[in-house]
């Protein structure tokens, strides 16, 4: 069994939506793919690439983005909590997964986030900038950190023994090293709302052998501290400078 990564899909645009449509009906079947968020806010863009990659993959296993939790087309009625609440249950009905996937001494454990100001504070000019400030909606008083706070407390699932292999994913950066040093100075104003070093921690407190993660669209591949880092977002259809736009295989039984 190979197990595939990606992220940050963003089915919005056709020419990536016709990528997911393209994929082999009979090259992955006894495979696993992780995807790792950022697919769309539309409920049925979202339900569309589950079931498309349902058929083509073993198991499909999911963690939401930012963008997946917008909630300016909802209506009032529901907030990004609420909009979390209901992906998890579309991405099951739709033929994914959200919980943890065994095989044998292998483990693929999903890990919840948000940004939390420990790669930096936004800046006014960020907070303008950033669509997640203004497409998201949290409880009244809520702050990034408190996001962040709550959904990493969703994160329990914890190594079973010694000899467990661990396969860890979230779309949020858990450090913000993982970066590469080529980015330029003037691009770096983002880094505050890239992800958190407390989801760093718990890749460390798992003993992952690989962390799968997606949100800034620069493909990369890097080994800190035992664990393999490994971002391969499909990004933007104009970002085929950062982006492969294919499929990566983490890991193999």
């Amino acid at each position: 069994m190979r197990v595939f990564a990606i992220s940050d899909l963003h089915v919005d645009y056709e020419p990536n939506a016709r990528w997911v449509q393209e994929l082999s009906l009979v090259e992955y079947q006894d495979d696993v793919l992780i995807l790792a968020g950022d697919v769309s806010d539309r409920s049925e863009l979202l339900q569309r690439c589950i079931e498309t990659l349902a058929r083509r993959f073993r198991q499909v296993l999911f963690v939401p983005g930012n963008h997946d939790l917008w909630v300016r087309r909802d209506g009032p009625e529901i907030d990004s909590f609420g909009k979390f609440e209901r992906t998890q249950a579309l991405v099951r009905e739709a033929g994914g997964s959200t919980k943890v996937f065994h095989q044998g001494k292998l483990s693929i454990v999903p890990l919840l986030g948000w940004y939390d100001g420990s790669f930096g504070e936004p800046g006014d000019d960020l907070r303008m900038a950033w669509v997640d400030f203004r497409a998201c909606r949290w409880p009244e008083g809520y702050e990034s950190h408190d996001t962040a706070k709550a959904f990493m407390a969703m994160n329990r699932y914890q190594r079973q023994s010694g000899d467990e292999v661990i396969v860890s994913y979230s779309h949020f950066l858990p450090r913000i090293d993982v970066m590469p040093a080529r980015i330029p100075l003037d691009k770096r104003f983002i880094y505050p709302v890239l992800g958190s070093a407390a989801l760093g921690e718990q890749v460390k407190a798992l003993g992952s052998a690989v962390h799968v993660y997606g949100h800034s669209h620069v493909n990369r591949r890097i080994e800190l501290d035992g664990t393999l880092f490994v971002n391969n977002a499909f990004a933007y259809p104009h970002e085929t400078h950062i982006a492969k736009k294919e499929l990566v295989c983490v890991y193999e039984t």
